[in-house]
Formats: C-alpha cells, sequence, structure tokens
C-alpha cells in the first residue's frame, strides 16, 4: 500500500493536518484538484489560539514576518471593538494575513517534513473495504485509484469524501446573502472602517502588505441585495453602489482582485469520523464567515486530529483515541456555527435591530463580557470535557498556558519543548520521581525537570501531562501526591497507549 494517509484539499487546513502527519513519519500524500495556489486574498485573520499551535511547532515567526498584527477584533461588527491585547496568551492578537500567505507557508511547512503533495488531481469517490480506503482520482493521466489506510476529506464544504462516505451534513439553508469584493481604489479612505445605519453594513480595510499591496477589501450587508442567490455573481458595479448608497460615497473603485457572494448556511457534519474516513475544515462544518472563525476554526480540527491519527497509524493509539477527535471537536463545530447565527441576528438594520446593536455595544464595553466573547471568537476558551469528571484535576482538558520555566535544559517557554509534536511530562517540584514512571514511554513522552516562577500558576502543580496539541492530559498537585505515581501511570495508558 502507497500511502498510510491520503488528505483531499491542499488549503490551509489540509497542509497543516499534512504537517503533522509528516512530523509523526506517517506517509501522507495531499490530493489537491487546483494546479496552482490561490491567489486570492480569502480569509484575512489568524487568531491567537492558531498563532499559539503555530508556536508549539516553532514555526510561528514565519507568519508573523508576514503578517500584521491587529490587537482588536470585532463582533457582528458592532460599534466596540473586541480587545484581545488583554487576553492570557503570548499573542494578544489577530494577525492579519492573506489566506493566500498561509497556505503557502503551510505548504512549505509541510513539503519540509516530506509530506508528498500533487496539484490538478480531483477525487471523484472514495469508498472503504478490509481496512483500506479505496479513491477513484481524475488527474492529469486520466483516472487511477489510488490506497491508503485512512483519508481525510478537507476538500470543503461541497466535500466529495463527506458526500461519498455518507456522513450526513444537517443545519440550515442560506436565508440572508452579502457580498465582499477586493478592490483598487480612486480614493481610499482615510482608516479602516465599520459602519452600519439603517441602509446596510459596511467594512473596509487594506488588505496585508505583499502581493495585495494598494488592495481593499470590502464585505457590504445591503438588505435590498440579502435575498440575492449564493449562485448570482457580483459585478463591480454591486458592490460600489451597495458601498455609496450605505456610507454616501463609491471610493472609486477598479479593477476587482476578487468578488463574492456568501450566505449564513449553517450545517455541521453529523460525524467527524466514520471508519477510515476523517472530516475537517469546511468539510466538517460551514457558517456565515463573522469574525474571520473558519480558516481558524479548521486549523484547530488539524492540529487536534494530526496526532491521535498518527498515533493510530503507528501502531499505538490507545482504544477511542481516535474516536475522540470527533468527541472534543464535533461540540466545537457546533458552537462556532451558534455564535455566528447570533451575529448573522444581529446584522438586523432595523430600528429594532439597531437599538439591540447599541445594547450589545455597550455591554462589550464592560471588560468582563469583553474578555469573555474575545475568548469564545478567538478560541481560547475551548477546553476539551476530561474522561473522568468526578477524578480529573480542573486543569485536565484547557490549553496550557505558555509559561515560562527552567528546565534542566536551560531556560524554555512550555510551548518551547512541543516541537516534535510528542507528549510533554513536567516535573514541576520534584516531590515524587516521574522519569522512572514515564521511561516506559520514552517513545512518546519527553520528562522534562522543570522550576516555574514563584508567582506562576503552574507553581501550584507537581506535574503536567502536556498533549502534543498543547491541551493539558493530566496534572498533579500536593492535595493528589500520595496517588500521583498510579494516576500518571493510567493517564498515559489512557492517552499514550500501552508502554
Amino acid at each position: 500500500m502507497q500511502n498510510d494517509v491520503v488528505v483531499v484539499g491542499g488549503g490551509p487546513v489540509g497542509m497543516l493536518l499534512a504537517s503533522e502527519l509528516a512530523l509523526a513519519k506517517v506517509r501522507v500524500r495531499v490530493l489537491e484538484q487546483r494546479r496552482t495556489r490561490t491567489e486570492q486574498s480569502r480569509a484575512l485573520t489568524v487568531h491567537p489560539r492558531s498563532l499559539e499551535i503555530l508556536d508549539q511547532r516553532g514555526i510561528v515567526d514565519r507568519f508573523q514576518r508576514r503578517g500584521v498584527p491587529m490587537p482588536a477584533g470585532h463582533f457582528a461588527w458592532l460599534d466596540t471593538s473586541l480587545d484581545f491585547s488583554r487576553l492570557d496568551t503570548r499573542h494578544p492578537y489577530t494577525l492579519w494575513l492573506a489566506q493566500a500567505q498561509t497556505e503557502a507557508l503551510l505548504e512549505e511547512r509541510a513539503r519540509e517534513l516530506g509530506a508528498e503533495i500533487q496539484r490538478g488531481y480531483s477525487v471523484v469517490e472514495v469508498a472503504e473495504s478490509e481496512g483500506e480506503v479505496a479513491l477513484r482520482v481524475e488527474g492529469p493521466e486520466g483516472q487511477v485509484e489510488e490506497r491508503a489506510r485512512y483519508v481525510v476529506g478537507c476538500d470543503g464544504a461541497r466535500s466529495t469524501v463527506r458526500r461519498s462516505s455518507g456522513i450526513g451534513f444537517p443545519g440550515t439553508e442560506t436565508t440572508v446573502t452579502a457580498i465582499l469584493g477586493d478592490v483598487e481604489l480612486d480614493e481610499p479612505p482615510a482608516r479602516p472602517f465599520r459602519h452600519t445605519c439603517s441602509r446596510g453594513s459596511v467594512l473596509a480595510a487594506p488588505l496585508p502588505p505583499g502581493d495585495h499591496e494598494g488592495i481593499y477589501r470590502f464585505v457590504v450587508f445591503d438588505p435590498e441585495r440579502a435575498h440575492v442567490p449564493t449562485s448570482e455573481p457580483v459585478t463591480l458595479g454591486e458592490l460600489e453602489s451597495g458601498v455609496a448608497r450605505i456610507v454616501g460615497r463609491g471610493f472609486g473603485m477598479r479593477d476587482p482582485r476578487w468578488l463574492s457572494r456568501f450566505g449564513n448556511a449553517t450545517r455541521v457534519a453529523e460525524r467527524y469520523r466514520r471508519g477510515r474516513v476523517l472530516l475537517a475544515g469546511d468539510a466538517a462544518h460551514i457558517h456565515f464567515p463573522a469574525g474571520g472563525q473558519g480558516l481558524n476554526v479548521g486549523l484547530q480540527d488539524a492540529m487536534n486530529l494530526g496526532w491521535k491519527l498518527a498515533a493510530e497509524v503507528n501502531g499505538w493509539a490507545p482504544p477511542r483515541l481516535l474516536d475522540s477527535y470527533h468527541d472534543e471537536r464535533h461540540p466545537v463545530g457546533l458552537a462556532v456555527g451558534r455564535n455566528t447565527e447570533v451575529q448573522t441576528k444581529l446584522g438586523d438594520v432595523s430600528e429594532a435591530g439597531l437599538a439591540l446593536r447599541k445594547m450589545m455595544s455597550d455591554l462589550l464595553a464592560m471588560e468582563p463580557v469583553n474578555r469573555r466573547i474575545s475568548e469564545l471568537v478567538s478560541a481560547l476558551d475551548v477546553a476539551y470535557p476530561p474522561g473522568d469528571t468526578a477524578a480529573a484535576h480542573p486543569w485536565v482538558g484547557r490549553r496550557a498556558p505558555d509559561r515560562a520555566l527552567v528546565t534542566d535544559r536551560g531556560a524554555a517557554r512550555l510551548y518551547e519543548l512541543l516541537p516534535t509534536g510528542r507528549f510533554v511530562l513536567l516535573d514541576l517540584t520534584g516531590a515524587v520521581d516521574l522519569r522512572e514512571a514515564g521511561a516506559a514511554w520514552s517513545d512518546r513522552v519527553d520528562v522534562v525537570r522543570a522550576t516555574a516562577a514563584p508567582e506562576s500558576d503552574l507553581a501550584a502543580l507537581d506535574a503536567l501531562l502536556v498533549r502534543p496539541d498543547g491541551h493539558v492530559a493530566w496534572a498533579s498537585d500536593a492535595a493528589r501526591r500520595a496517588t500521583c505515581l498510579a494516576d500518571l501511570r493510567g493517564a498515559l495508558e489512557s492517552w499514550c497507549g500501552p508502554a
């Protein structure tokens, strides 16, 4: 069999997943129907949690060099911005970066690690049988058959992998549409702006520097055009006239680079896994593109799935580890769908709708409310349920905080211990000797003796087992010291498989 895993779809989600699999020495092939990478800007924001997972693999600096940090975000285009600068993260901002750049950087990473990427190949059908998956593929040489142990559909909202695998995609149809356009301007605005009134809403901002220098992104919700089907092409005239009617001027639009109409259809796949077929990104969930969450949720899907699928392929996965991908990420997909539906409702520009928007803006001006919604949109609030709720330490399932440590290898941040994609067992006090217990899993777990600053939240812990995706698998403190070693062995068996 040629492939351990075939990833269908070479967008950012597929490329990050391929990187994670290749990092674990899995033979992975990406099949992408486009012959060349897109030059369209598309999604423009990389959120704090996505920056954290890139940091965990030691590649976040590549993205920081290309993008522009933005300390503020938005929720439903309300007048009060989301303040990411106060969030508990080393990346308290969104990175303003065109999707084309994000995809290129992730492809570069995948190729460095040995992933095979083939462009111009369109998957027509997948079918599972007898311990493998067969793919019917249309390529430059005609129709061929590929075989793999597992297939992951990262092939978008109209996913061939999802449809041919019979996985349901329940949800709601489009009820309202909006438009966007990337255009040059003869009369650019003095600064980026959001404007909402009874005539509609407009968001305008220059695209990130680089390949899109001098181009502005406009997003327009025009109530008079809110029921035009997504299949109807957008014209430059429609974009300019909508902006002019809502804002009062058209800014001299010309030379459109990308025009698109999008709707609020919201769907989440019934299962993210069926046998040897899995889904990630837009193949698993779609929603109104509010707050730039779609790309980021997909990247976080890939980070959750990559190490689990690699464990299954490499033969050490404990029972139900691969099923935990659906268990953990499906609720996240549902939650994103709900918050984007809320934002769609807040797009109402009737008199009552504008009053509601004013009330919500006033609430967002309150720091605790702003922090709560900022954590929601940025995905910093995502915590996975512990397997044993009664016995689990309160830290289990949370994202591990990136705190400064003094380790037996020198000074390091916690995330700097994660680039290999292995588990990290932090011995934070030496009160219990964890090395002998961890040694039986030394091919999967790095045991690191470390000390945290007295004021750090890590200082209250004896030990911490961090998953390859940066979430906490197990923790212990002074109150649990008597059972620490037994609990640790149980956690290692549960998460890391047999010793």
